[in-house]
């Protein structure tokens, strides 16, 4: 089965030749491999580059190991490059690459590679490849499928599909598997066994219960308003845990780091600033999310929010969890001031959208309820609510646009429908 990652490719394409480190990230089995090893290495030999100039080297298979070692693996590469034409270096888990800065930066210096690596955690290689090479490496990151990506693969409608994506998530692996069982037995044990063991041995943590339940806790929670405090008292209350509050906090930035979940600040539009905490948080992959809390919470609105972070994010928006303060007089003549809340913020450059996810739209009231935080925004800014009904584009008088979920997922072009 051939998922197309059209998005991806391009973003290799136009950097190639720059000069930098591409360095492809993202959680695990979400096809960082798949995407340079199957989709643009074939690019690359379909646009006339020799086999031979296409150097892999998978560092996490056991037959590999001896290139682990930084000596091993530069004579190894330079006996390859045999002539001036352009090479093509792949290097798969580079985390597993003793003195990988040293090896990358060797590589950099050889005049007609172009350089290509792959890792999981961001800490070990995003954040640190791009300082130890001053703005030489160039990270894409790579997210699960998106449901339009699912849908490329899914032998079925997109309400079948929908019914599947939001229970068992876009981690390609489980699109091809036939039964229910076979992906529920894949997601519990991917995390168990890879995700919370790569995690717990990178950060040699010895409390794992305690990163076990943080993970239940945040889980339970996506598209809710928390912070360090409010888990420190859920522990206290629901586990009677003593976990202390930097651990939690430290606990946090390791499953970020890992890619597992990800954070959207508060920010007040009007003030034009960020608000501290408390935050949400969103799974990467809501499929790892329903694992975890053994398929139990499968709450449709909380999943189609965090669906649509991931949709957002994964179009290169940065997004926010919005707050615009409303004024006004009650039936008192009291004057009032309260904060409502913007589901997205999402930014690009110089575009800006509103978004609000709203499982269903049953009466006026909700309606009002929906559109309230979007009226009182004071700029020209696209606004949108995002349904899961099935719906035509509507846009009213105050220039808000309603749309269903599958339009917005499924419509390259969605934010300017």
């Amino acid at each position: 089965m051939d998922i197309k990652r059209d998005k991806y490719l391009n973003d290799l394409i136009n950097r190639m030749h720059n000069g930098m480190i591409k360095v492809v990230t993202g959680v695990r089995r979400c096809g960082k491999s798949y995407l340079l090893f199957n989709i643009f290495k074939k690019y690359l030999l379909e646009h006339g580059v020799s086999a031979s100039h296409i150097i892999t080297i998978e560092l996490d298979k056991r037959e590999n190991k001896k290139y682990r070692d930084p000596d091993n693996i530069l004579d190894y590469i330079e006996s390859l490059i045999e002539d001036d034409e352009q090479y093509y270096i792949v290097l798969d888990e580079v985390q597993m690459l003793q003195e990988f800065e040293e090896v990358l930066n060797s590589l950099l210096h050889v005049r007609n590679a172009d350089i290509y690596v792959t890792g999981r955690n961001s800490k070990f290689l995003s954040k640190d490849v791009i300082t130890e090479f001053r703005g030489r490496g160039d990270e894409i990151h790579l997210y699960p499928l998106t449901f339009k990506e699912f849908m490329q693969a899914y032998d079925g409608d997109i309400y079948h599909g929908w019914a599947e994506y939001i229970v068992y998530g876009g981690l390609p692996l489980t699109v091809t598997m036939k039964t229910e069982d076979q992906k529920i037995n894949y997601l519990t044990n991917l995390f168990k066994e890879t995700y919370l063991k790569d995690i717990v041995e990178r950060n040699q943590i010895e409390k794992t219960q305690e990163l076990e339940d943080l993970i239940n806790i945040l889980a339970s929670a996506i598209g809710s308003l928390t912070n360090p405090p409010k888990i420190e008292a859920t522990f206290r209350s629901t586990i009677q845990s003593k976990i202390s509050l930097n651990t939690i906090r430290q606990y946090i930035e390791y499953l970020e780091e890992a890619f597992i979940i990800n954070k959207a600040n508060r920010y007040n539009v009007k003030g034009r600033k960020y608000i501290g905490t408390p935050l949400k948080y969103y799974f990467e992959d809501v499929g790892l999310r329903n694992a975890r809390l053994g398929f139990r919470q499968i709450e449709e609105t909380h999943l189609m929010e965090n669906i649509i972070y991931n949709e957002l994010r994964s179009r290169g928006y940065t997004v926010d969890v919005g707050v615009v303060e409303k004024r006004g007089t009650d039936e008192t003549g009291k004057e009032y001031k309260k904060q409502l809340e913007i589901d997205f913020v999402a930014n690009l450059g110089s575009k800006r959208y509103y978004i609000q996810s709203a499982f269903s739209i049953p009466t006026e009231e909700k309606l009002i309820q929906e559109k309230t935080s979007l009226e009182n925004v004071n700029d020209s800014f696209k606004k949108i609510i995002v349904v899961k009904d099935i719906v035509n584009v509507t846009r009213d008088e105050n220039g808000i646009t309603t749309m269903s979920i599958f339009d917005f997922l499924l419509k390259e072009n969605s934010l300017e429908l």
